[in-house]
Order: C-alpha cells, then sequence, then structure tokens
C-alpha cells in the first residue's frame, strides 16, 4: 500500500463529559487569514451541551497525501459526519476580518476649524485498508466504525496504548513525524477514540472541486475544549489558528491562557492603504511578543445581525446554517438572527501552549473589531487665515500617526515618515476687502 504523509491538521477535540461604538466608517480593505503561514480555520457553533465543529482543509499538496488523525470523545456515527461548503470559511473571515477604514477633513474654511472635529480622539469505506484481525488485537487498536463521507474514507479508532495506535498507522500506510507516540498518549489514557480520515481518490475526482471541502462534526459535550497539542508535532514553529465561535449568548473566551484584545481604533498613515496586510501581520507579530507569547488575540466579537463598518456582508441564514448554527428557526423572516461570534486568533507553540485551548461561554455582548483609521486630510484648496492652522495641525497628527505606527508595529519611525507625504496645500488667503463685501452678499 502507498505510504501516506499524515497531516496533523489542528487535531481536534471536544471533551465528552468593549468596545460600542457607531463607526460609520467608509471600508477600504482587510485582512485575509491567509496572510498567516502555517494556519489553519476551525467554526464552533455550540448551545448548551451541542456543538457542531467545522474543521477547514487548506491542503497544500497532493490529495494522495492528505490525512487526518483527530481525537474524539466517543465512537461518532455516519450521521454524525457531514462535508460542508468550503467558501464559507472564506464568507466568515471576510465578514470578521480587521479591517481597515476611512474618514475624510472637512473644509476648514467651511466651518470654524476645530482639532476634535478633524481628528477624533481613539481608544488606543475504509482507504485505510483492513489488516489482519489478530493483528489489530496484539497492538491493542480496534476499528470502532468505517464509512465513507463525501470524498473522505473515515475510520473510528480505539486504541488501548499510543506506542500500538503509532505501529498500527505505520503498518496501514501513515507516515507518523517523530514525537507523535507521545502526543497520543495523554489522549489514549483519557479514553478517547481516534477520528481517521483520508481522501478517497475517485470519489474527489466525482464532486468536481478542486480543493478538499470542511468537514462538520455533530456531538454533545458537557465541557468545552481544543486541542492543539497534536498540531505541534510535526510543527516547524509556531502555528496560527483562527476560531470562529457562533453562540446565542455572547462572546466565547479561553479560559485557561491569558485573553488579550488586538490594538484598534488606531489612527494609521495615509500610505497603510496599500500595505494593510503587511502592517496587520507586523502588529499582530509584535503584540504576540508584548503579551508572552501564550495570549489568545479578540479580533472580532460581534452580534451578526448587523456590522458597523462591515468588511462583507453578514452572513445569510443559509450560510449561518453551512456554518454550523443550529438554534434557528428555518424561515425566510431573518431580521434579527440571535448568533453572536467571536474571532479569535491563536499563535501556539510547545513552549508557551503546554496545555488544549479550554472555552467559555459569556453573557458579555460589548462589540469589538479590529479596527484601523485612515483620517484624510481635506483636499480642496483652503482660503481661510484659520487654514494655516488647520495645516499645522494636520502635520503634527500626521507625525503622531508615524509614532503610533512605529509602536504598534515595532517599524522605525525614520523609515514610515519617508513614506509618509507632510500635508502642504496651497492657501490663498481672499483680499482684504473681499472678505467685507461678502457680507453684503449675506
Amino acid at each position: 500500500m502507498k505510504r501516506m504523509r499524515v497531516l496533523w491538521v489542528v487535531s481536534l477535540f471536544l471533551s465528552f463529559g468593549g468596545l460600542s461604538l457607531a463607526f460609520c466608517g467608509f471600508y477600504v480593505a482587510k485582512v485575509d487569514s491567509k496572510l498567516f503561514n502555517e494556519s489553519s480555520e476551525v467554526i464552533i457553533a455550540r448551545e448548551g451541551n451541542r456543538t457542531i465543529l467545522s474543521m477547514s482543509n487548506d491542503f497544500k499538496g497532493e490529495v494522495s497525501e492528505f490525512a487526518m488523525v483527530v481525537p474524539i470523545p466517543y465512537v461518532f456515527t455516519q450521521d454524525q459526519i457531514q462535508v460542508g461548503d468550503p467558501a464559507i470559511f472564506e464568507r466568515i473571515g471576510a465578514y470578521s476580518a480587521p479591517r481597515l477604514v476611512e474618514y475624510f477633513d472637512n473644509d476648514p474654511c467651511a466651518t470654524m476649524y476645530r482639532e476634535d472635529n478633524v481628528y477624533p480622539s481613539a481608544a488606543p469505506v475504509g482507504a485505510v485498508g483492513s489488516t489482519n484481525s489478530i493483528r489489530q488485537k496484539s497492538l491493542g487498536v480496534t476499528i470502532e466504525e468505517q464509512f465513507s463521507v463525501g470524498e473522505y474514507d473515515i475510520l473510528i479508532l480505539g486504541a488501548e496504548d499510543s506506542s500500538g495506535l503509532e505501529t498500527w498507522l505505520i503498518e496501514n500506510g501513515y507516515k507518523l513525524p517523530e514525537g507523535a507516540s507521545a502526543a497520543l498518549a495523554p489522549y489514549i489514557a483519557m479514553g478517547m477514540k481516534f477520528f481517521v480520515a483520508k481522501v478517497n481518490l475517485e470519489a474527489f475526482a466525482d464532486t468536481g472541486f478542486k480543493q478538499l471541502r470542511p468537514l462538520l462534526m455533530a456531538f454533545e459535550s458537557d465541557s468545552f475544549m481544543l486541542p492543539i497539542q497534536l498540531g505541534m508535532v510535526n510543527a516547524a514553529g509556531p502555528q496560527d489558528l483562527i476560531i470562529y465561535l457562533l453562540s446565542p449568548e455572547g462572546r466565547v473566551e479561553v479560559a485557561n491562557y491569558p485573553m488579550a484584545n488586538m490594538p484598534s481604533d488606531i489612527y494609521v498613515p495615509e500610505f497603510v492603504e496599500n500595505e494593510f496586510g503587511t502592517m496587520y501581520k507586523a502588529a499582530f507579530d509584535t503584540a504576540y511578543k508584548r503579551e508572552g507569547q501564550d495570549a489568545a488575540f479578540l479580533e472580532y466579537a460581534w452580534d451578526m445581525a448587523w456590522c458597523d463598518p462591515c468588511a462583507a456582508d453578514p452572513l445569510s441564514q443559509d450560510e449561518m446554517a453551512k456554518a454550523g448554527v443550529f438554534w434557528l428557526a428555518n424561515n425566510s423572516d431573518f431580521a434579527a438572527p440571535n448568533v453572536y461570534l467571536t474571532r479569535l486568533h491563536v499563535r501556539y507553540s510547545k513552549e508557551f501552549f503546554p496545555e488544549d485551548l479550554m472555552f467559555r461561554v459569556t453573557s458579555n455582548r460589548d462589540n469589538f473589531q479590529g479596527r484601523y483609521i485612515l483620517q484624510r486630510p481635506y483636499d480642496g484648496t483652503i482660503s481661510c487665515e484659520e487654514g494655516k492652522t488647520y495645516v499645522q495641525n494636520v502635520q503634527e497628527r500626521q507625525q503622531q500617526e508615524a509614532k503610533t505606527l512605529a509602536n504598534l508595529t515595532g517599524w522605525s519611525y525614520g523609515s514610515i515618515m519617508e513614506k509618509v507625504k507632510l500635508y502642504n496645500p496651497s492657501v490663498e488667503l481672499p483680499s482684504w476687502w473681499k472678505r467685507v463685501f461678502e457680507r453684503f452678499a449675506n
């Protein structure tokens, strides 16, 4: 049998047993989660102890080389597994992405210029194949279930010890990364089963899709966690994980690691419009290090009935169903869905994330979004004495924006100022008599 490489996608398990502002900006750009290398995405829809978990399979390489091993709390049946629509990850990612917005200064001569009007302050059937049953027993491995869903051939395995499971997988065509046995051991000790999936090439060809579709799992769970330990077995470095959590209650938080908000409502220089992805990546890198490399970052928290400003339209009822939301009534009158979205960004590594992620659902429905602001200076001719003060104040604010960006990203102030075009419009003052005679017209 052809040997296969196991892809340890964020291998997953759920154990069995503030800012309220009217933003009103013009949306300019958003951050694509694919900006981060070695990243993965999951969607978790949860109400009470019921969960639907969606795993994105953004696998790079030949699909014949794809395989997934996921610790699960008990033996799943075929009707608990479904293939999903990969577009739903793009939609929910675009809707919740950190965004760049812009505001425009008014003509400083149209009304008496005040700095706070121009620049308001902001808060900083198994393709694995059958093996001899005697051999399985000697290794302590049991095939509990075996079925196909879409393009995936799936096995549910039970195991008595990690070395036996590792040997069984290797003998059945899976090439495990070094350290797999040690990573599997804690889950076996907890009595977990293992969901093993790989691609049925004929079934995949019949789907007509160019990429693997996500896998959805539906089950009940009293506690709420997401394992990340297996995801670090063959990792060359820290891994980025974007988690979209959907709840009818409010924000979902990580309970066993520090939580931090991404810096938001930050005014940045205008050139950032063309470098927003690079800027945000640098901002996340800087925040990650400042928070001690062990924090989970909030990037978005909002009621999905609306958004302001919107990086993408809110998800429709059908799209929410595809994302796993199961508590909504099936009707076309969908003005105010009871769905609250939390987007968390976790960069995890062996050194700083020794435990799996534990979650808690809260009643906090305060809105938050990663928002970065371009304040555009007035681009017309300035024709009043007050305009000179306006020009000076805009130049000072541009310098402050550069300092803020340097602190946010770790970039040098000098390199930023090289890209800043200081505001220097023409100031054309009218003759003294024209200003007097204009009063006669009024």
